[in-house]
């Protein structure tokens, strides 16, 4: 089924206004994954595997590439008489990115402008335009493109707070009337505390102070130069309009050390993380023992936990590479290509409910997954 949510363009009263939204309504798509399609192989934590985008291994990592049509250098000058257009001489020397999103299937598209590129203490930085618009670009793989990043925003943070609400038995029985207002609930009721983990682009902290019940966000990202240069050429993302609301409190760490260290408590906790990968450093936000401490500082009774999942897995990998995994007998590790079942079986094995979700994400080339727990 489809669960529509609505988001609107500024919040009401004393909240600071939010940079400008369009109004639309995003459908989340819950899909009936039963936990056993994909074995869970380790006792501890999920499998290790590297998942085609939000984080890369150096030996995998794809760059922007730019590079000059070839039909340029074959281009002849008698073509109309020599009469072509600037337009069209353009358009045969353009530039253009290209990601792998999965083995043997690339997305290309042309490449506008490069508005920065750097490289922090963690990994390299770059904001470009491209096909989708305004595009953040980390490790050679997109992040957020101006086109949909509110697609994978709204998917990670509403049907959480939502879910909340409607644990406590407070969720409002039908959205706002208002298109400035904001997502409103019953005064004084949940959710009001949220942590986030990651989401150093700001826009997920964006949608949950969009909520009227919020009264303390905190959000703790290792990368203080994603958040500077989310803030610098990204500002519809969030930017200092979120960086400055009085209920938003920004913590430059370790999100895992930060939530095993605390003493508070949260009605929904989300994390807008990297995909696990063999000795990443994300891998440890993925396991049963962070889990099970993410439940214990939940509110009762109304408390819920949701990670971003990596692909859902649109295209089926094992299909176009059949071959892959026939050396080790019948090669069921090797086909594995995507975390999102893996994810869900290991919160299912420490919550009483996992439920996996997905939505279209164009400029990641393929679904991307979510479960809540």
């Amino acid at each position: 089924f489809f669960l529509p949510l609505y988001s609107h363009e500024s919040t009401r009263g004393n909240e600071m206004k939010l940079p400008h939204r369009r109004k639309l309504v995003s459908a989340f798509s819950f899909i009936s994954t039963s936990p056993t399609s994909h074995s869970f192989r380790h006792h501890n934590f999920v499998h290790p595997i590297a998942s085609p985008r939000r984080t890369s291994t150096t030996k995998n990592k794809t760059s922007i590439l730019v590079k000059m049509s070839e039909s340029n250098q074959n281009y002849n000058n008698n073509t109309n008489n020599g009469q072509e257009t600037i337009e069209a001489q353009r358009a045969k020397g353009g530039f253009r990115y290209v990601e792998d999103v999965a083995p043997g299937l690339k997305l290309d598209m042309e490449l506008k402008t490069i508005h920065h590129t750097s490289l922090s203490d963690i990994q390299e930085v770059q904001v470009i335009d491209s096909y989708f618009g305004k595009t953040l670009v980390t490790d050679g793989k997109t992040q957020s493109a101006e086109h949909d990043e509110f697609v994978y925003h709204e998917s990670l943070v509403h049907p959480a707070l939502f879910w909340s609400a409607l644990l406590s038995g407070t969720a409002s029985s039908s959205p706002s009337s208002s298109p400035s207002s904001s997502l409103r609930h019953p005064p004084g009721t949940a959710p009001k505390s949220v942590f986030i983990g990651g989401g150093g682009e700001l826009a997920t902290a964006r949608e949950v102070l969009r909520h009227s019940t919020i009264s303390r966000l905190v959000m703790v990202d290792i990368d203080p130069q994603v958040i500077d240069v989310c803030k610098r050429f990204l500002p519809e993302w969030g930017g200092q309009a979120v960086l400055d609301h009085p209920k938003f409190q920004l913590v430059v760490g370790d999100a895992h050390k930060y939530l095993m260290e605390t003493k508070e408590t949260f009605d929904v906790i989300i994390m807008d993380i990297s995909d696990p990968i063999e000795a990443g450093p994300g891998i440890a936000l993925y396991t049963q023992e962070f889990y099970r401490r993410a439940k214990e500082l939940l509110s009762k009774p109304n408390g819920v936990f949701v990670t971003q999942a990596g692909s859902a897995d649109f295209v089926p990998h094992p299909h176009a590479f059949p071959e892959v995994g026939r050396e080790n007998g019948d090669g069921d590790a090797s086909r594995e290509t995507t975390c999102f079942a893996p994810i869900m079986n290991t919160l299912a094995t420490v919550f009483d409910h996992a439920v996996p979700y997905s939505c279209p994400v164009a400029s990641f080339g393929e679904d991307w997954g979510f479960v809540m727990a």
